[in-house]
């Protein structure tokens, strides 16, 4: 499997305007990982350099052993996969099943292979009963189910989803969180960048904030969203969740539905209730 290094990074674009400051950051193989922050904090930018999409103007950025700057998008991508924000940047077919078979097609699987990956994917994301549809027939929410499907299907050891919950319902989401951990049983990365803390809670064991175009924590959810330092500079508001457990008096950790439940429930008990 692939681990990620991004070495002592900066970059700029070509006006000059500098999106990234001296950011080292390591991701093993098969890990979960968040990356969060306000616009203009540089997660984009991070991520498309993960991918190949940008080259670094300083330092150096590693997939596996390669070192991107050695290597085209085109080969980069083959190892880590990139699932844009809005799927219509990315959606180029007229059917669903024709988007999904592109990308292992293009890569020159062969045919059963690639009809193996690409059943697998549709059904991971829930679309193999729109699989003749053509995707701009459907709605954005399962648009972007395509898109997410399209990149799986090339097999990639890194997986990156931009703003994956935008526009998801509670079906939506649920099959995300499905998602993730069929893509963990396999041995597979994942990285997020997203403004969904509730997301980030449920299903992101390490999380990173962004801010000022530099990583300024990295640590797990507890740690991250009840820091008053790292909250105000990163500009971010904790979870639903752990506000109302603030609220309440309650101890700190409290970052899901289920954990409150649970804790109120204990307290019941306890009370006599």
């Amino acid at each position: 499997m692939t681990e990620l290094l991004l070495k002592s990074v900066s970059f700029s674009y070509p006006d000059g305007t500098k999106a990234l400051e001296d950011l080292t950051l390591t991701v093993p193989s098969g890990q979960r990982l968040a990356i969060i922050g306000q616009n203009g904090a540089g997660k984009t930018t991070a991520v498309k350099l993960m991918n190949g999409l940008l080259k670094p103007t300083e330092g150096a950025v590693f997939v596996g052993d390669w070192n991107t700057k050695d290597y085209t998008t085109a080969q980069v991508s083959r190892k880590v996969g990139y699932v844009f924000q809005n799927p219509d940047d990315q959606i180029f077919h007229n059917d669903v099943e024709s988007e999904v078979q592109f990308g292992p097609k293009n890569m020159g699987f062969d045919p059963e292979r690639v009809e193996k990956l690409t059943d697998w994917a549709m059904e991971l994301c829930g679309i193999r009963n729109v699989a003749e549809e053509n995707p701009y027939n459907l709605p954005y929410s399962v648009r972007k189910f395509v898109t997410i499907a399209s990149v799986l299907a090339m097999d990639s050891d890194v997986i990156i989803l931009d703003e994956p919950t935008a526009g998801q319902d509670r079906v939506g989401l649920d099959l995300l969180g499905k998602l993730l951990e069929e893509l963990e049983s396999k041995g597979k990365t994942v990285i997020t960048i997203t403004h969904d803390m509730e997301f980030v809670t449920e299903y992101f064991s390490r999380i990173v904030v962004m801010a000022n175009r530099r990583i300024i924590a990295d640590d797990d959810s507890e740690y991250i969203f009840y820091n008053h330092d790292i909250l105000e500079e990163s500009m971010l508001k904790p979870p639903a969740v752990a506000k109302m457990a603030n609220l309440l008096g309650l101890e700190k950790g409290i970052l899901t539905k289920s954990q409150l439940l649970s804790l109120i429930k204990e307290r019941d008990i306890a009370g006599g209730r």
